[in-house]
């Protein structure tokens, strides 16, 4: 199998690779995984909100948003000195990068001090750096690029036809032109999007496309399950509807498929993967997955643990490190 990096993927190729039998579907993405990278290596990132609530976009399935009445309690920006002890924590429990959210539509220039320094402080401890803080501009990318930041995260959602259904104060091309102004400065890209917000396979196989056919690939894929939050339009849609939550199996796929148009980046299991057994996290590794957030919350909601994940590594024989780790064939049958 060629290792060539594709970009020119159609939506009919995606929708054909959605459809294999599933065995054949895992199987090919183990084969490419391994062409590119070490098979048993996942990377460990820590997430910290580092404002939280008080958003003034209307997000669907957000608890930030100031949009809907949830129990989040909005906060300030954190300090600097507190940002850098949680990352000191991050690094000691074994993370290699460390990624810091704002609840923002776009950070303010007054603020921009601080989260340079943020950036400068924890890359100085030897962690990956990255930073998700809604839109922005041509001179605050410029400033994030000299901090020296490593990645930016700027997720997609859903698929284009589907993403007014999720979000309407900003617009799909708002967010790839924030990606092609991010990738322009020189900074990594980190974008992905949220499965089980009652969209269909179409849906996925558009959120895919969008991102398989950037002119780069993004380095980090973080591919979310919604985690229904009361108060938020999905979260009570789904209450009342549980058929619409993505199954386990069509979440496999979903990794898997991203493993196969993004061959080189790095697919990270994000939001969700609390409620996942055992065994679905491992069909996801399996499948290509090879980062998680670790710690006991992302933003504002619960994630599995470092003992669990400790327990689940153990079972598997996974390292907790994909830093200089080197891709490995495929044996022959």
């Amino acid at each position: 199998m060629s290792k060539a990096i594709r970009h020119d993927w159609t939506r009919d190729e995606i929708a054909a690779l959605f459809e294999l039998p599933f065995n054949d579907l895992v199987w090919q993405a183990q084969a490419v995984h391994r062409q590119h990278h070490d098979p048993n290596a996942v990377q460990l990132s820590t997430l910290l909100s580092i404002k939280t609530g008080g958003c003034a976009e209307n997000c669907g399935y957000c608890s930030q948003s100031a949009s809907y009445e949830t129990e989040l309690k909005a906060s300030k920006l954190m300090m600097v000195d507190e940002v850098l002890a949680a990352a000191r924590e991050a690094k000691a429990a074994g993370s290699e990068r460390f990624c810091m959210g704002a609840a923002w539509r776009s950070p303010k220039d007054r603020d921009m001090d601080a989260i340079v320094s943020m950036v400068e402080g924890v890359k100085a401890m030897g962690l990956e750096t990255c930073m998700t803080l809604g839109m922005l501009s041509d001179e605050q990318t410029g400033r994030l690029a000299e901090a020296g930041l490593d990645y930016y995260n700027h997720n997609i959602d859903s698929s284009p036809e589907y993403y007014e259904k999720v979000v309407t104060t900003r617009t799909f091309d708002d967010r790839l032109s924030t990606l092609d102004r991010v990738r322009k400065a020189g900074i990594n890209v980190c974008s992905g999007g949220i499965v089980g917000m009652g969209e269909d396979r179409a849906d996925r196989v558009g959120f895919l496309h969008a991102l398989a056919t950037l002119p780069e690939h993004p380095g980090s894929v973080p591919i979310n399950a919604l985690v229904p939050i009361k108060g938020t339009p999905l979260g009570d849609m789904l209450e009342g509807l549980p058929e619409a939550r993505i199954d386990d199996i069509e979440f496999v796929r979903t990794v898997a498929v991203a493993r196969i148009t993004m061959p080189g980046s790095v697919v990270r299991l994000s939001a969700g993967r609390e409620s996942m057994g055992e065994a679905t996290q491992a069909l996801c590794f399996l499948a290509g997955a090879n980062s998680i957030f670790t710690g006991d919350r992302l933003l504002t909601t619960g994630n599995q643990g470092s003992d669990a994940d400790g327990r689940l590594f153990a079972k598997l024989g996974l390292t907790g490190s994909i830093n200089n780790a080197e891709p490995q064939a495929l044996a022959a049958e």
